[in-house]
């Protein structure tokens, strides 16, 4: 780890307390907009287990727990199992079996279903409308930029900076980390020699340095610390596979670090909010230590370990510090959230299940709205028919739960409640309490069950508009093929 860059981390924590609103006041002034500039980390496979703030053993993530210790931490914000359910639900402030991506769907790998701008709902799209400057960099991976170079744009963003994805042939590249292939309004390209996160990040820099003149909200989806393991810059040595996923690890940790003191020197810090948070648990294949327990990666699985995401929250001057808070919070809430810390309506026509937790988030509450949260799209399983991306079940799979206790709900065509756990004395989710005779279990179960029945009895399908022709030929093999991950 960089111990310079940690410790203007650091200074700058200290600084800020001692100035904290006057600071933001100044910053506000200056562009005469009182509204707070968003900054939206998200890292890609990472659990609490691989964070040290919430309990992580064997690595340490000194900046991210900085963070933390000069913001909130969130004990119960929810993601969804998988990439592009949790991506979606983020954009669309709406869960998957409403806006029909209950799957990871990698659309520059498997082609036909992408995210379509005109008949998807966007958090950037509010955002701009509202005059915030809108960036994204890192990864997108629900549409095709072969085919839709401005699919960014479109889906509200003034600029951008993102991995491809997969993309290969014509010729192209799926590289992510070292040489990445990266694609921007000037089009797609090879970085030589350069590592993803360092051009990613630095674009976000530039761009912010350019906007100061009004608010703006960068959304910084890093593929860190995602497969394939590899070196990063500050461990280029680095040869086994668990040392290359702790490098990768620490290097998002630098990254946040470089982040913080860059926006310091530009005089842009004390006027953001910065969430820190992650798309689901980490993969399967890695195994962590978190408050004495050994705990597997989650991702694909509706556990805590796939869908609890580390969250953290901070804002000098503008979110209170030291607070560790069991609100209840997911995806589907981050648009209503920016939306309000924007000051700024949501268009009529948006069909939202989030809610937002901005006066959690700025001190002017105690907990969030909700009483329960709900996560959905574990192992990843769509079919591809003649009439396009299907869901290979009517009603998918899913998870909800209060703060206490979680309800697992089965798919079609069982479709019924599978187990109740006590989180707060089960932690691994073993003890099965539907037949409990316990009361207090009784009416979690029952307050449960009544939210479920008052969903959908039928998840949609993705909407888009099927393109006739694509540019390239969907091999025959897929076209019936239930994908698995």
């Amino acid at each position: 780890m960089n111990i310079k860059v940690t410790n203007l981390f650091s200074k700058c924590a200290f600084a800020c307390a001692l100035v904290t609103a006057s600071a933001a006041c100044i910053a506000q002034e200056e562009r005469g907009d009182e509204r707070p500039n968003i900054l939206f980390i998200l890292a890609d496979d990472m659990g609490k287990e691989w964070v040290s703030s919430y309990g992580a053993q064997g690595i340490k993530t000194p900046n991210i727990d900085e963070l933390a210790a000069t913001g909130m931490r969130f004990d119960n914000v929810w993601s969804h199992p998988q990439c592009t359910p949790s991506r979606v639900s983020l954009i669309t402030g709406q869960y998957p079996f409403r806006n029909g991506w209950v799957n990871h769907w990698d659309s520059p790998r498997w082609g036909q279903a992408y995210l379509d701008s005109e008949q998807n709902q966007s958090m950037a799209k509010v955002m701009q409308s509202a005059g915030y400057a809108t960036v994204a960099v890192g990864k997108w991976q629900v549409n095709d930029f072969r085919i839709e170079p401005d699919a960014m744009t479109k889906h509200g963003f003034d600029d951008y900076a993102m991995w491809t994805g997969y993309e290969t042939g014509n010729p192209a590249s799926a590289e992510r980390y070292w040489d990445p292939y990266i694609h921007t309004k000037a089009g797609s390209r090879t970085y030589q020699s350069h590592f993803g996160e360092d051009v990613f990040s630095g674009f976000i820099l530039d761009f912010i340095e350019q906007k100061k003149d009004q608010p703006w909200f960068a959304y910084y989806a890093m593929n860190l610390p995602h497969g394939p393991r590899t070196t990063t810059p500050l461990k280029p040595e680095i040869q086994s596979e668990m040392g290359k996923h702790k490098a990768m690890v620490e290097y998002a940790d630098y990254i946040l670090a470089r982040m913080i003191s860059e926006l310091e020197t530009m005089g842009e810090l004390e006027n953001t909010i910065i969430v820190w948070t992650t798309d689901n648990g980490t993969d399967r294949s890695v195994t962590g230590r978190l408050n004495g327990r050994t705990v597997r990666g989650g991702k694909t699985l509706t556990t805590e370990n796939g869908i609890n995401s580390p969250f953290i929250v901070s804002g000098p001057g503008l979110v209170p510090s030291g607070i560790v808070t069991d609100a209840l919070v997911d995806f589907t809430d981050m648009l209503p959230t920016f939306a309000e810390l924007a000051q700024t309506k949501i268009p009529s026509s948006y069909t939202l299940d989030g809610q937002s937790f901005a006066p959690l988030i700025l001190g002017k509450s105690k907990d969030s709205k909700r009483d329960y949260i709900l996560a959905m799209g574990g192992k990843n399983e769509a079919e591809v028919s003649e009439v396009g991306v299907e869901n290979k079940f009517v009603y998918r799979d899913r998870v909800v739960r209060d703060k206490q206790y979680k309800l697992f709900v089965k798919a079609s065509p069982a479709r019924g409640y599978e187990k109740l756990v006590d989180l707060h004395n089960d932690v691994e989710e073993q003890t099965n309490l539907l037949d409990s005779k316990d009361p207090k279990v009784i009416a979690a179960k029952n307050a449960l069950i009544k939210v479920v029945e008052a969903l959908p009895e039928k998840d949609n399908d993705p909407k888009y508009q099927r393109k006739e022709k694509l540019d390239w030929d969907i091999p025959v093999s897929v076209k019936s093929q239930v994908w698995k991950q």
